[in-house]
């Protein structure tokens, strides 16, 4: 039989692919309730650091024109996100992760450890145990704990517990320029987060709707910024507000309420949001104490679910903390070997606002 002529040309193309010029980075892509994770697999150099926050600061630096490359176009957009794989620094540590996005690097992200979960159970980079594997992540929020559920060999859905997680501020009010008076509550789930009731000021959270979304997310988050400090107890690096989460009924009864987070440079979430959920449980707890292993299930613009719950409450430098738990489930959608060819001028990227 003669082979058709598009069988001919992925022959000829695989032949002749490796001989393209320049840098390459392997990746897997994967969305978790619809927010992209581009998993970096291999890159041309990797940042250094005894630890992951000390590599997060030198990926700022040399290492940034690839977050670029990975995240901008023409391989990706304002709201892509990424995840690079790193050795482990903590000993009981499968790997360690930086998280990347269109501002720069995220200190810690649910749906991104919710796709790493089955990744490294399907791609064998932990050995698969059923009905649950664990795999223990470095990021730089501390070490993160995921439990894929394993039926068959393959990951189904993945739950991690986060680090501890805590409200700093509750009904504070301000004056957001375009928005009018803003009550907001500050939580913590391994980012800071402004938590805002979108029906109060009129916003509606439905896909459609998505520009006025990230525009007032982004006025909210910067006035917030101006009004409020931010100090996590452990470190500097983690002690700034990394976006706004409007929060709303959900769409059916099923489901506890919705989230729509803006993030970074005005990148919307499509998934619910791990921290996020992980900073509403604190909340929650600290509204109306949460009774242990009651499942709160929040959907995202999508209707996406990651469903959230309270593993333990303790004191964290002084501060009433929770434990959370998310859990959700992530889909494999591609697999790239990305070229940086040496006379390519838009090469390392560029957005189109």
């Amino acid at each position: 039989m003669t082979p058709d002529v598009p069988d001919l040309l992925f022959a000829s193309s695989v032949n002749r692919v490796d001989s393209i010029s320049g840098e390459r980075i392997e990746a897997i892509d994967m969305h978790t309730a619809g927010e992209p994770t581009r998993i970096i697999l291999h890159a041309p150099s990797l940042p250094a650091g005894a630890d992951i926050l000390a590599r997060r600061r030198a990926a700022q630096s040399a290492w940034d024109r690839y977050r670029r490359m990975l995240m901008f176009e023409p391989r990706g957009h304002r709201d892509m996100y990424g995840a690079l794989v790193l050795p482990p620094v903590s000993p009981q540590a499968h790997f360690g992760v930086l998280f990347l996005h269109n501002e720069g690097y995220s200190t810690m992200c649910g749906h991104a450890v919710i796709a790493l979960g089955r990744a490294a159970v399907e791609l064998g980079w932990v050995p698969a145990a059923e009905p649950r594997t664990v795999v223990r992540i470095d990021t730089p929020a501390g070490l993160v704990t995921a439990h894929v559920r394993v039926e068959s060999g393959r990951a189904l859905a993945t739950c991690f517990e986060n680090v501890p997680s805590f409200v700093t501020t509750l009904d504070q009010t301000i004056d957001v320029a375009g928005v009018g008076r803003v009550r907001y509550d500050i939580a913590y789930g391994g980012a800071f987060y402004a938590f805002v009731d979108a029906p109060s000021i009129g916003l509606a959270l439905t896909p459609d709707n998505g520009r006025a979304i990230a525009a007032t997310g982004m006025s909210i988050k910067k006035a917030v910024m101006s009004a409020s400090p931010f100090r996590h107890p452990e470190a500097a690096d983690l002690s700034f507000l990394y976006g706004t989460i409007f929060t709303a009924p959900g769409a059916c009864e099923d489901v506890h309420s919705r989230h729509a987070c803006v993030f970074a440079d005005g990148a919307i979430d499509r998934s619910p949001t791990g921290t996020g959920v992980s900073a509403r449980m604190a909340l929650l707890d600290a509204r109306e104490t949460l009774e242990a292993e009651v499942r709160v299930p929040i959907e995202s613009l999508t209707g996406g679910v990651f469903t959230g719950s309270i593993a333990r409450r303790l004191e964290f430098h002084g501060i009433q903390a929770v434990i959370p738990t998310v859990e959700g489930v992530a889909s494999f959608t591609g697999r790239h070997t990305f070229f940086l060819e040496p006379d390519d001028p838009l090469g390392e990227g560029f957005l189109v606002r």
